[in-house]
């Protein structure tokens, strides 16, 4: 809070000498200016309680005077709003969901990383679209684009395998990632495409899709995730070395395809890294404009004014006229 016309509250020293003036006027009043034989009438009226009851109005008053001026100062108090104009992104994961995702040369596996760094990554764009399309044998759509970021974190996490017919189907997974950016009226409109494997299912080639999706000007980045070599695998309860088959040279083109790039993923860091360096290159336009909003605060000080005024009054008329 601040004062628009703060040279107003000097009016507030001229309070000074008017109290100063009044208590040299009380300590004179205390002296006896007349001698009288016995007190013994005085006995039953309460000195103390009507000293101190005498004084209360003219501090009533000086309050009153004082929340006046503090009025007329008048006080405001502002804010800062944000008009907040972005050109979106529209994004959308598409996750491989096929069994070999549960390899754990990531921490806790291939999927659960995938899923908690995904997380992280729509923490830090909370002004685009987002959806998720996972694919193993086959392809549907976990989540439409949405603005809505929990509802959209609770079915990222909601993901695992086996929810579909194993197998990976790249093209099919693409694909219906496509379909769902395709009459996206957003200035960019981007696929994440996630996957451990090479493409051995589906009914539409992995390379035609990357056709459908330069014809609708969608870029495709493209993870390939897997340690080199091999990679532990549980089987039963036992843990076996897997080899790691990923389809580097697909990947490539489908990123080559529709400008993007194509990114591999050995570890929870590396991968972590790459969602940090697309963050960076798909940056939302954002504009913010900024101005304050006012609001007066005189109406406390006054109704305060006007209250101790009020009480001034009652004081004088119901209390201190009944005192002896």
């Amino acid at each position: 809070m601040y004062f628009e016309y703060s040279s107003i509250l000097y009016v507030l020293f001229v309070l000074v000498p008017v109290i100063g003036y009044y208590i040299w006027r009380a300590i004179q009043g205390a002296t006896p200016s007349l001698q009288v034989s016995t007190t013994a009438g005085l006995k039953g009226a309460n000195t103390v309680v009507l000293r101190i009851l005498q004084h209360i109005p003219f501090a009533l008053r000086c309050a009153a005077i004082a929340f006046i001026i503090l009025a007329m100062a008048r006080p405001r108090s502002s804010s800062e709003f944000e008009r907040v104009d972005t050109e979106g992104i529209d994004i959308m994961f598409t996750l491989d969901i096929s069994t070999s995702m549960l390899a754990r040369d990531f921490k806790p596996d291939r999927i659960g990383a995938a899923k908690d760094i995904a997380i992280q990554f729509i923490a830090e764009r909370p002004f685009d679209r987002m959806g998720i399309v996972v694919f193993a044998g086959e392809s549907f759509t976990q989540c439409p684009l949405t603005l809505d970021r929990a509802t959209l974190i609770n079915l990222m996490k909601d993901i695992e395998t086996g929810l579909i017919e194993d197998g990976t189907a790249i093209g099919n997974g693409l694909a219906t990632t496509v379909g769902r950016l395709k009459d996206s009226d957003a200035k960019s409109r981007v696929v994440i495409l996630l996957t451990d494997g090479v493409n051995n299912r589906g009914e539409i080639a992995p390379l035609m899709a990357a056709e459908i999706a330069k014809t609708y000007g969608v870029r495709v980045y493209t993870v390939g995730v897997g340690a080199n070599g091999t990679a532990p695998y549980p089987v039963g309860s036992m843990i076996q070395q897997v080899p790691v088959e990923i389809d580097e040279d697909l990947l490539r083109q489908i990123a080559a395809m529709t400008d993007g790039r194509y990114f591999r993923a050995t570890d929870n860091t590396k991968l972590l890294e790459i969602y940090n360096e697309i963050n960076q290159m798909e940056k939302a336009r954002v504009s913010v404009d900024s101005f304050p909003i006012y609001r007066e605060e005189f109406m406390p000080f006054a109704l305060a004014a006007l209250a101790a005024l009020l009480l001034e009054l009652l004081l004088r008329l119901l209390v201190l006229r009944r005192l002896p």
